[in-house]
């Protein structure tokens, strides 16, 4: 049953991931098309604030939730994971009410000094508005999570994107007549109605559930007043790690269109090339990505439970089948987008520029998805704090170098800091995670035989595109049909190489089953 459950939600998340992330590029193309690359670009630094702003409203929150209420299952009481969830609320809408009256108190000197674009104020404090309603949000989903019934948050996140594009869709056209400040005002609008709609739904949820809560009674875990501080000893480094970190990224994000603007003299030509980066290539980069996301949620209350029941073994073969299973995956994704580049740029966005963004930073996607991966493992292990060191130090030498490269060489210069960027911090992660478990990778069947493979089959694509070129196909058409050709290639290798097998489909069993312990 517990295989199912999780086979069933890595279904749901993953589902529910392709299809936002569907919607969420078309809705993108559409958002492009009324406020034009600068409005994306300033759109994009806005967006750095409230990625700031949610990380101290949210407080690295969920994930205590998870890990607390994971650890208490079959051993606290019903009472005992209300009390984390009641705290937790209590914390949650703490930080999100503070969050919310900084950003309203200083949305001017935010929007001046920061980014540099009086333009901003208006949507910096309607942002902050929806900031209380996400730390609660925070606190549910976590919770639900550790329940295993992810069937809350996804229906969360799809009621939360409805109500997004809605808004969108009846007032855009009228505010962004007014001009790009009014443009992104709208967005935060339908932003914070939409995280508005998102807690209430996931409230109503709790209520419901909370009466399914266990019942054992073991040990006197619900009269411990220990909630807060457990709370906090998990909650604190994640937070500290994320704020530290996304304040760095946000001084990096307001750096690279000054330092851009430097380089081509025109501050319209750097918010155009700062929003087709970062609001136009890299949800494209990140779409495929979708089931390694949900692995990743769905292996941390698992590896957190396994760990609090001493089952080393299920721990260390979640782990391995985890970074295995994701550079299975993400190499033939890497070598589709690197062989299809601009013609998804000029499918997507009518922009060879874009198709150029995203083929520079098609090679390294594997090191982004291990990247994603392994954050979640090790925070499943209680290793959030040398995420937090190895953050730090990436993001320090990422805006050393923006200050040194970028104003001299443009936006080539800030792709090949981040291709370096990706690569020191995956590397360094993983290599934490192989210390903490003593796993060590396979490099043959892990790295080399696929990169044979997708290597073959992008030999074999090269040359059906050229047979397909003679044809009166659609270049769309004719994607499709090589991608196809491409992982089916890739695929049938990967098997004759031993690198996947049956024991693929059927790895995952519950945490409370027959694993032994060592």
């Amino acid at each position: 049953m517990r295989r199912f459950t999780f086979l069933k939600n890595a279904f749901l998340i993953t589902a529910t991931s392709l299809l936002l992330r569907t919607v969420g590029i078309f809705f993108r193309v559409y958002l492009s098309n009324k406020i034009g690359a600068e409005g994306m670009g300033l759109y994009q630094l806005i967006f750095s604030i409230y990625i700031l702003a949610t990380t101290f409203a949210t407080s690295g929150i969920s994930i205590g939730v998870t890990r607390l209420v994971a650890e208490e299952a079959g051993q606290g009481t019903r009472r005992s994971v209300r009390r984390i969830l009641t705290r937790s609320m209590a914390v949650g809408v703490f930080f999100g009410t503070a969050s919310m009256l900084v950003i309203i108190l200083f949305a001017k000197p935010i929007a001046l000094y920061g980014l540099g674009d009086l333009r901003a104020v208006p949507a910096l404090r309607i942002l902050s508005l929806g900031l209380p309603f996400m730390g609660i949000s925070s606190c549910l989903r976590g919770y639900f999570i550790a329940r295993r019934k992810v069937s809350s948050s996804t229906s969360a996140q799809l009621l939360e994107q409805a109500v997004r594009i809605l808004v969108i869709f009846l007032i855009i056209d009228h505010f962004a007549a007014k001009g790009i400040s009014y443009a992104c005002a709208a967005v935060m609008i339908a932003d914070t109605l939409a995280e508005t709609s998102s807690c209430l739904h996931l409230v109503i949820d709790y209520f419901k559930d909370r009466k399914k809560l266990p019942t054992v009674s073991s040990g006197n875990l619900a009269g411990k007043p220990r909630i807060l501080r457990r709370l906090l000893s998990i909650a604190v480094p994640i937070t500290a790690g994320r704020y530290l970190n996304t304040s760095l990224r946000t001084v990096e994000n307001l750096l690279v269109p000054n330092c851009l603007t430097k380089f081509s003299n025109s501050r319209e030509r750097a918010l155009s090339e700062f929003g087709m980066l970062k609001g136009m290539a890299m949800p494209i980069l990140f779409f495929p990505s979708s089931f390694l996301s949900a692995l990743s949620t769905l292996l941390v209350p698992e590896i957190s439970e396994a760990a609090v029941l001493h089952q080393k073994l299920k721990v260390e073969k979640a782990v391995n089948q985890s970074l295995r299973l994701t550079l299975l995956m993400s190499i033939p994704i890497s070598g589709v987008f690197t062989m299809f580049a601009y013609d998804l740029g000029k499918l997507i966005y009518h922009s060879r520029e874009v198709g150029f963004l995203i083929g520079v930073l098609a090679p390294i996607m594997p090191f982004m998805y291990l990247e994603s991966v392994v954050d979640g493992l090790l925070k499943g292990l209680n290793q959030q704090v040398s995420s937090l060191k190895y953050s730090v130090l990436d993001s320090v030498l990422r805006i050393g170098a923006i200050v040194l490269i970028v104003p001299a060489y443009g936006i080539k210069g800030f792709l090949f800091i981040m291709i370096l960027s990706n690569i020191l911090t995956s590397t360094l992660n993983i290599r934490r995670l192989l210390k903490v478990t003593g796993l060590r990778i396979q490099w043959g069947n892990w790295v080399f035989k696929p990169m044979l493979a997708i290597a073959t089959s992008m030999a074999a694509a090269y040359w059906l595109n050229k047979i397909l070129a003679l044809t009166s196909l659609s270049p769309l058409i004719n994607m499709i049909i090589i991608s196809f050709v491409m992982v089916l290639i890739y695929t049938l290798l990967a098997f004759l190489f031993g690198c996947v097998g049956i024991r693929d489909i059927t790895w995952v069993r519950p945490v409370g089953g027959t694993a032994k312990t060592r």
